[in-house]
């Protein structure tokens, strides 16, 4: 198998953890992708580096070869048992931010009433996160925010959305350069893959960047109707909706990357059929 760089979202893209079925083959199969020598695997997540290990134990996933973390605000390769920081990418969204640090940030904001401080876990060098009422006027509450953080010279890029379980709004706040594309793109620079070379797969609209970029990038089957509807128009060439016809799986999640990749690539969609069949002959 050549070369490739694999990149995917965790939540309701490769943990099954939607409304929607998942193919009972298909994280077995996408472990046996993984782990192929050829394979570069990383997860982009707004999970922190301890959720995503987490998540890697719940769902027993394949250990990656990087994460990129908190929306885009860090990258971690993995070597072994050791998570390394890239301290390379920190300094890269850094200059964002004007020479402000986290409690910067937090003074500047210390006035909004609507805002409350996430828990420090949920927080990260580059990334301020605050819980806010869900029926708060959010279109105001960024502009004052904006406003404030351009009086200081500051560019921040602003994540607001909501916790389903909770329904509490969330707001996160990162250098205007830390999103999920440009960690993407930083990481398969660092490494040498260009776009043909590299898969992106996502479900919902934070993984929007991406999905309307040059990479390759799949809308696994479960993704919402609203984003598949957004998704239309975008060019097959760059874009592929799974729809779940790769070995008689349903194109969900784990099924739905896979079906992808076999897409853009057509020689590992061969390898995999071979390690199906080589599956159901055991």
């Amino acid at each position: 198998m050549k070369r490739l760089l694999l990149c995917t979202d965790l939540d309701r893209t490769l943990i099954p953890n939607g409304s929607q079925p998942e193919s009972p083959q298909a994280r077995a199969l996408f472990t046996k992708l993984a782990d192929h020598e050829g394979l570069t695997l990383a997860y982009v997540t707004g999970r922190h580096q301890a959720l995503i290990k987490q998540a890697i134990h719940d769902f027993e996933l394949p250990t990656p070869d990087f994460a990129i973390a908190d929306v885009g605000a860090s990258i971690y390769q993995v070597v072994g048992a050791e998570w390394q920081r890239w301290s390379a990418w920190d300094t890269h969204i850094a200059s964002a931010w004007a020479g402000a640090n986290h409690n910067d940030l937090r003074g500047l904001l210390s006035g909004m009433a609507a805002l409350t401080l996430q828990e420090s876990e949920k927080q990260a060098i580059h990334k301020l996160s605050y819980y806010t009422p869900i029926h708060t006027n959010t279109p105001d509450l960024l502009a004052q925010i904006e406003a404030l953080f351009e009086h200081s010279g500051i560019q921040a890029h602003l994540i607001w959305s909501i916790d389903d379980t909770t329904q509490q709004g969330l707001l996160d706040i990162l250098p205007a350069s830390a999103n999920k594309l440009h960690a993407i793109e930083f990481l398969m620079a660092a490494q040498g893959f260009a776009c043909d070379q590299t898969v992106f797969a996502g479900d919902s609209g934070n993984d929007l960047d991406v999905l309307t970029s040059n990479i390759p990038s799949v809308l696994v089957a479960n993704a919402d109707v609203e984003i598949k509807t957004r998704m239309a128009t975008v060019s097959a060439a760059k874009l592929y909706l799974a729809k779940g016809d790769f070995l008689g799986m349903n194109g969900n999640y784990g099924a739905g990357i896979l079906e992808g990749v076999a897409h853009f690539h057509p020689d590992i969609g061969a390898w995999l059929r071979q390690q199906h069949l080589s599956e159901l002959k055991a």
